[in-house]
């Protein structure tokens, strides 16, 4: 089952002087017109499990105007664990604490998964492969050390690349950067890939029962040294050796581009993740609908990961996508979530939920009372 988050308490979060809610059971809803916090509880609840916020916020933007530093707590438990996570925010710095005792992200990573659904993850059905990436290296950081490591040492290599290139600097310092892009890349596009084939996996299977069984769903990983062809599924996974190779021939190729362009095009960062439904991808060809079919089952496919990997269900938190969904894949989420998930939900009002739904649910109208 996982850990389940008992209690939370914000000080001077974002809107919040105080929030404290305790005895949070496995569903709970928020109710209340925009721009009253909703979304910043989700948040909150983000940066205590997942150890990151899909905001991407600055200092400045989390702790409460007037106040000189913000603190979260969350009290998690299970039947043999009660952990106390704090976040504090404090001239300009993160301190994260289990029990007390000053922790690490990636001590803490892992220990209570969630998974978030936000209005933007829509962007996953378009036509850009950023977001992609950065959702498959959100949950690959989830899943492993080694995977958030390598995205961290990766993005250094590439800033310090790109100063280069913009810098005009000799040969010598970019085939030295060269050469760690190489190691650290290959290696990231290789975790990547592994990873991108259980996602698409799982997410065939949900997306084949959210159809009814009228439509496949297909996904394709092309790392940057093959020719893109968004028409068609690239599906092969390269071994390490075959990686570094691939990449530093590519990056000796394309050097001249690079310092004509000042800025890296080759590596991990480059790379194209796309989605076909019944051989046609779905950013150029998908209706509405099945793009919104896309995104649950990548969503739902997170959740499978997580379980399967890490031997725990994560908490699911959905912000205001219930109008985002027609009726019958909220039904199809909502049923995935009250399947064993914590499930904290944002909405603007109970009627996109049946009555059944909302007898089980703690529903909690928002704004509070300790809310500004």
């Amino acid at each position: 089952m996982g850990l389940t988050v008992r209690r939370l308490k914000f000080v001077d979060f974002r809107n919040y002087r105080e929030l404290d809610l305790d005895g949070l059971g496995k569903l709970t809803v928020f109710v209340g017109p925009n721009a009253v916090g909703k979304t910043n509880i989700i948040e909150g609840i983000q940066l205590l499990t997942a150890q990151t916020s899909f905001r991407k916020p600055t200092y400045a933007q989390m702790v409460r105007q007037g106040a000189e530093f913000a603190r979260l707590d969350a009290w998690v438990s299970d039947d043999s664990r009660d952990l106390q996570l704090t976040l504090q925010l404090a001239e300009g710095k993160r301190k994260r604490l289990m029990n007390g005792k000053a922790k690490r992200a990636a001590d803490l990573r892992g220990i209570v998964p969630s998974v978030a659904f936000t209005p933007d993850d829509l962007e996953l059905a378009r036509s850009a492969s950023s977001p992609r990436r950065d959702a498959l290296d959100a949950l690959g950081s989830q899943l492993s050390a080694s995977h958030h490591r390598l995205c961290s040492d990766y993005e250094r290599a590439l800033k310090n690349k790109n100063r280069l290139l913009k810098d005009e600097a000799p040969d010598s310092l970019i085939e030295s950067i060269d050469e760690v892009m190489v190691l650290i890349g290959a290696q990231l596009t290789c975790y990547r890939a592994a990873l991108f084939s259980r996602l698409a996996k799982a997410m065939g299977d949900y997306y084949r029962e959210i159809s009814g069984g009228r439509e496949e769903l297909q996904a394709s990983y092309t790392p940057s040294w093959i020719d893109h062809d968004p028409e068609t599924v690239f599906t092969a996974t390269p071994t390490r050796d075959e990686a570094r190779a691939a990449l530093q021939d590519s990056l000796a190729m394309r050097r001249s581009e690079e310092r004509s362009r000042h800025r890296s095009v080759v590596g991990p960062h480059a790379d194209h993740l796309d989605f076909f439904i019944d051989g046609r991808n779905a950013a150029h060809y998908g209706s509405q609908g099945q793009r919104r079919s896309l995104v649950l089952a990548f969503k739902l496919a997170e959740t499978a990961l997580i379980e399967d990997m890490l031997g725990q269900k994560p908490v699911l938190l959905l912000d205001d996508v219930m109008g985002e969904l027609d009726a019958t894949r909220r039904a199809a989420l909502l049923s995935f979530a009250l399947d064993g998930l914590q499930t904290f939900i944002t909405a603007t009002g109970l009627h996109y939920f049946d009555e059944s739904l909302v007898a089980k649910a703690d529903v909690m109208e928002l704004p509070l009372n300790a809310c500004e």
